[in-house]
């Protein structure tokens, strides 16, 4: 069914308060439209939930000034999509670690000069990609930008958050679960210390020598380019390992 904006706006007034009868943590409201942002906030009671979270900020968003007022003026956590980068006259897509890392960096900057937020009140987005078909190394790339992140003392305290389902997107449902559990033990070694995920599945931290974490970490090391290698050859060769996971668990 398609939901117009208008329509979706209408839902507002009793969906918000009645999700907060039901639970005491924070909502995370997630729309590029700031109408949709200001009527959220509004009907937000933080007497139950604490500070609200806006997803999310970032170079693609326009009217970027009026989010900032937004949180600053309501006094939430933000999410900042480091995915994207500030480019002259716009925005484009991050292409390599420095990319992720230097748009952090601003949207950091950015959000504390002015929203007046202090870094425990920013969440960091590096991306996510499916990594059976990530060609481009965007599931590297945002591991590498964490590391470099929490390297940084001006950074200290920023928190850092992925789209956990997007990582075993495509994948067979049996190992959805053991496989986005490795990716996220590999990524809280890296600094992650948040995430968007299932809370239906089973979602936990493994050993590090469990095999899906072993499978995982040898996928994403042959997805790095050797030399005189492209990006795109090493990653239809992350994508192979990847494979093998299904291939290895089918014969299990």
């Amino acid at each position: 069914m398609m939901v117009k904006p208008q329509e979706m706006f209408d839902f507002l007034p009793d969906l918000i308060p009645a999700i907060q009868e039901v639970t005491r943590v924070p909502l995370s409201f997630d729309n590029p439209s700031i109408e949709f942002h200001k009527r959220c906030l509004k009907l937000y009671d933080r007497s139950k939930g604490g500070r609200p979270i806006l997803n999310s900020v970032a170079a693609s968003r326009t009217h970027l000034d009026e989010m900032f007022e937004l949180v600053s003026g309501y006094d939430t956590l933000v999410i900042g999509m480091a995915s994207e980068k500030f480019i002259d006259g716009g925005s484009g897509q991050c292409l390599c670690a420095d990319d992720v890392y230097g748009s952090s960096q601003m949207l950091v900057d950015m959000l504390r000069k002015k929203a007046n937020r202090a870094n425990d009140q920013i969440i960091i987005d590096p991306g996510l990609a499916p990594v059976g078909a990530d060609t481009y190394g965007l599931v590297n790339m945002g591991l590498d930008a964490m590391r470099r992140i929490r390297a940084n003392p001006d950074m200290q305290g920023v928190h850092l958050s992925v789209g956990l389902t997007n990582f075993s997107f495509g994948m067979p449902r049996p190992i959805r679960e053991k496989v986005e559990s490795a990716y996220l033990t590999i990524a809280v070694e890296a600094g992650l210390d948040f995430v968007l995920g299932n809370p239906e599945k089973d979602l936990r931290l493994l050993d590090p020598n469990d095999k899906y974490v072993q499978q995982v970490a040898a996928a994403l090391q042959e997805g790095r380019p050797g030399p005189g290698e492209t990006q795109e050859e090493a990653g239809f060769r992350q994508a192979h390992k990847i494979i093998e996971m299904f291939d290895a668990h089918d014969h299990d």
